[in-house]
């Protein structure tokens, strides 16, 4: 069994990730700032830490199969691209440190591309208030993550609509794409969250996109 750490366990996707890896009785060690809001389980180790002191979070992730990061730093917060910048690093140079053999992270569909040339987040629709957090994931990926080689990494993209029902549903179906988005026979490209864990958690056991991006859509 895999020994598996998940950083962002109590955001909107990562909680997400973590109920569905409790369903499937799998063992994970969850990193967050604030542990508090997290139920007690016999499946779940919890650690408290800021993830941006790298050496310390090096630490606690050295023995680790996989990393899954589902690191947010707030789409409200005025020093969005900044945050989110300075935590990915320094999770990324502690999957290096720690010598983890892979890290999954989970970012935007801002990155994906609606024409051959054009990606989501550069789109005069897209929301401006998360622009800076969506501009500095795509950043990550394609200066840092994509050019990693001393780790399997799989960089996920969501579809551009999530939880459209709201509450979502967990259907355990869903198609996949790589780095356009995945539309439906009415033209939208749709997911629960509940579904993207399920993909997430699939990807961990089936390691069908390693060094590369992947997204998916009903």
């Amino acid at each position: 069994m895999k020994n598996i750490v998940l950083i962002g366990a109590t955001g909107y996707v990562g909680s997400a990730i973590l109920n569905e890896l409790i369903h499937r009785q799998l063992n994970v060690t969850i990193v967050a700032r604030n542990i508090s809001t997290i139920a007690t389980n016999p499946l779940v180790t919890k650690v408290a830490l800021d993830i941006t002191n790298h050496a310390e979070l090096a630490k606690v992730i050295t023995g680790a199969d996989v990393v899954i990061s589902a690191f947010n730093a707030g789409w409200t917060n005025p020093n969005l691209y900044n945050d989110f910048t300075t935590g990915a690093q320094a999770i990324h140079q502690a999957v290096k440190e720690a010598k983890v053999p892979r890290l999954i992270v989970i970012g935007g569909a801002g990155t994906l591309y609606v024409t051959p040339n054009l990606q989501l987040v550069d789109t005069p629709e897209f929301p401006e208030f998360i622009k800076p957090g969506a501009t500095a994931v795509r950043d990550y990926f394609e200066h840092t993550l994509s050019k990693e080689e001393s780790f399997a990494w799989t960089y996920f993209s969501p579809a551009i609509e999530m939880n459209p029902n709201n509450p979502g549903e967990r259907t355990g179906h869903y198609r996949i794409g790589l780095s356009s988005p995945v539309f439906d026979c009415d033209n939208r490209s749709r997911i629960s969250v509940e579904d993207v864990a399920v993909a997430i958690a699939d990807e961990i056991e089936n390691e069908q996109f390693l060094n590369r991006q992947f997204t998916i859509g009903y």
